[in-house]
């Protein structure tokens, strides 16, 4: 039987369907601790972490999808969770998906939803990230790893701003900002057939570069495992 699993995706500040939000979360704010900086939870006194929490604070008032690149263990997801508490959405769900752990058979239904009896082993019917971050955010991380197939119908999704269930009828309404990820090289990955290149320009409308560790020099304690020092 099959049965929907958060294993393959993180949620963070979910709110029931039709729940009051609770007390409005402040802005959080950028901290300084001598040459350490800390932006939600990222923490850099490197130049390039400092011009990270400068682009940060721009992007996150605005609406567009993101494409943060960078490489393994960079702290990507921590600085698309940023974009989120940063912007007007903090309010509201921000759920990651790792497209390189869900299996081709379960992407669809774990992006999408399905209805109940949509296919064997559907026993009720499932929410998936979408409907979930409704309001919110969604991180699509590994975005490369997405089947070619999914990322037409993702394509379709951020045109249109709709999507349905698997096995319904009913459009749904996607009020939710798309941030994508990889440790790729996307012109790469288009060349050799990893990522449609239509959904590359859809997603790259603000592009972001996170600095590996290694140019961080003294500054590795980016990464929440210092946040007890801050």
């Amino acid at each position: 039987m099959f049965e929907p699993t958060p294993a393959f995706s993180a949620e963070s500040h979910s709110l029931p369907p039709g729940a009051a939000p609770g007390p409005e979360l402040p802005r959080p704010k950028r901290r300084v601790h001598g040459r350490l900086q800390r932006l939600c939870e990222l923490y850099g006194a490197c130049d390039a972490m400092r011009s990270l929490f400068d682009t940060l604070d721009r992007v996150a008032g605005a609406s567009a999808t993101v494409i943060i690149l960078g490489e393994s263990g960079s702290g990507k997801e921590l600085v698309a969770n940023a974009i989120h508490q940063l912007s007007d959405r903090r309010q509201r769900p921000f759920i990651a998906v790792n497209c390189g752990a869900l299996p081709e058979t379960l992407i669809e239904s774990e992006l999408f939803g399905h209805e109940r009896g949509s296919f064997t082993g559907a026993a009720r019917t499932h929410r998936g990230c979408f409907e979930r971050a409704n309001g919110g955010t969604l991180l699509l991380d590994e975005i490369t790893e997405m089947p070619v197939e999914m990322q037409v119908r993702l394509l379709r999704v951020l045109e249109s701003g709709r999507f349905s269930r698997i096995g319904g009828d009913q459009e749904i309404a996607a009020d939710v900002r798309v941030i994508a990820a990889s440790n790729r090289d996307l012109r790469g990955a288009v060349a050799s057939g990893k990522l449609r290149e239509d959904l590359m320009y859809r997603l790259c409308v603000i592009p972001v570069s996170v600095p590996p560790l290694r140019e961080r020099g003294a500054t590795r304690c980016s990464l929440p495992k210092c946040s007890s020092n801050a």
